[in-house]
């Protein structure tokens, strides 16, 4: 089946050192052959496979840049069809008269993704592979890069393709012996099924426990700072971000709405969010402020508590005391370098969480709140070893449908109903399952899938 020749410029647009144009489809070669004059005199259609030659691109007798072009033919090459990729150098408008050209002689521009996209159609990985190469490009840590790498050498398919197998296996077994009962006995297989259901259905199980712990690998903590208003909630969010970001002013209720950042702390990151500061108010907009607060409060992974451990404990802290019972956290004792007026022990006595001696000022304890939070994820409840994660709410959902229709079948077991009930939620489960690395995918979800890649991969 011949496709369109697409292009794309397949690097940062901004001046650096090297820009690279990809180009994939049956007339890749044919393309470049039109607008490469290499030193030799010969045409890139008569070199070899997996070589790199120089020379210049031109339109006509016009040189706009000298270059590297290097050539992968098909099925080896990202795409599995023929590749052709121009090293030119790395100036905006450099690039985009190099892909202008290439557009001219014949290519088109490439949609978002639709490079991965034609590895996917053409089988050299699957969707969960796929996903995970921009899970890859937009991972900031070695954790989040370490589960993008799982990922796309397949160990989550591998994983899910195993049950998969089981189930089908299973399935096939239970209609052929509907279709020939003479050959296949039934008798005593719904109990082996039952067994194995069971275990396919824990490893399952496993996966979604373990969601909150692949989530916050690849995309980051969820961290709420929240304290009372003029705790230094703000000043903390500039520290950690090294600018300016959130309003700060000796005005208490400066902050009446939401500040999302990111930041890495150590080998962590954390979806940063600087909210208001929680009291009562009849003021209308803040008390809608200290709403959202409490909202996220709930929601989040982490949280930062800041205390201002120059004023005594108020109703405030006590309110906010209340709703951080039972959640995890860590208590900044802000502004150590005034006179402190409460202790670590003032506070551990109505919430037992770790306290850190802290000042947004000095950054006095900037160090073993980085330290605190890395060993509570790293070395803590959430180890990030080799586990397979699931690591998107795509995948979470499929999983769970898979274990409602594995739960089904062993409802029908146990009430002793006919083994033919059986087979269609379990062709449910496989169905669900074959979501994650594509097999059962509709063409509108994997389009959506591949809009969200960044042109030229």
């Amino acid at each position: 089946m011949r496709t369109d020749t697409i292009a794309a410029i397949a690097t940062a647009m901004s001046s650096s050192g090297i820009g690279i144009i990809r180009i994939s489809g049956d007339e890749a070669v044919g393309i470049v052959d039109r607008i490469f004059s290499m030193k030799n005199g010969k045409k890139l259609s008569d070199m070899p496979t997996h070589t790199i030659h120089y020379g210049h691109i031109k339109d006509v007798d016009e040189v706009i840049d000298e270059v590297m072009v290097v050539l992968m033919r098909a099925p080896k090459s990202y795409t599995k069809e023929d590749t052709v990729e121009i090293d030119c150098h790395g100036g905006v408008y450099v690039m985009k008269r190099v892909l202008e050209t290439v557009i001219k002689y014949g290519a088109r521009p490439a949609e978002p993704g639709e490079f991965t996209k034609r590895a996917f159609l053409n089988g050299r990985i699957d969707l969960a592979q796929a996903e995970a190469v921009m899970k890859l490009i937009s991972s900031e840590n070695n954790y989040a890069l370490d589960s993008a790498l799982s990922q796309l050498e397949g160990n989550l398919s591998k994983y899910i393709e195993n049950i998969r197998q089981d189930i089908l296996h299973d399935t096939g077994y239970i209609e052929a012996a509907l279709d020939d009962p003479e050959h296949y006995e039934l008798g005593e297989f719904r109990f082996e099924l039952k067994d194995r259901l069971q275990n396919d259905r824990e490893k399952l199980n496993e996966l979604i426990e373990h969601f909150d712990d692949g989530r916050m690998k690849s995309e980051g903590i969820n961290t709420v700072i929240v304290g009372k208003p003029n705790a230094g909630k703000s000043s903390l969010m500039n520290l950690l971000l090294d600018e300016d970001r959130a309003i700060v002013t000796n005005v208490a209720g400066t902050t009446r709405d939401i500040l999302e950042e990111r930041v890495k702390l150590g080998d962590v990151i954390l979806n940063l969010v600087d909210t208001a500061g929680i009291h009562e108010t009849n003021d209308i907009v803040e008390n809608i402020g200290v709403n959202k607060a409490i909202e996220y409060a709930d929601k989040c992974d982490f949280i930062i508590y800041v205390v201002d451990s120059s004023e005594r404990l108020d109703d405030a802290d006590f309110q906010i005391i209340d709703i951080l019972q039972q959640k995890k956290g860590v208590i900044l004792m802000n502004k150590s370098d005034l006179n402190p007026v409460i202790t670590v022990e003032d506070i551990q006595k109505k919430l037992n969480w770790e306290c850190i001696t802290f000042s947004n000022e000095t950054k006095q304890g900037m160090k073993e709140l980085e330290n605190y939070v890395n060993n509570s994820f790293l070395d803590g409840n959430i180890s990030f070893n080799n586990q397979v994660y699931l690591t998107g709410i795509r995948h979470k959902e499929a999983v769970i449908s898979a274990i409602e229709s594995i739960n089904a079948v062993l409802q029908a077991i146990d009430d002793d109903m006919p083994e033919d009930f059986y087979t269609i939620d379990m062709m449910d489960a496989y169905k669900e399952l074959g979501l994650i690395n594509g097999e059962t995918a509709s063409e509108d979800l994997v389009n959506k899938i591949f809009k969200e890649f960044c042109m030229g991969k």
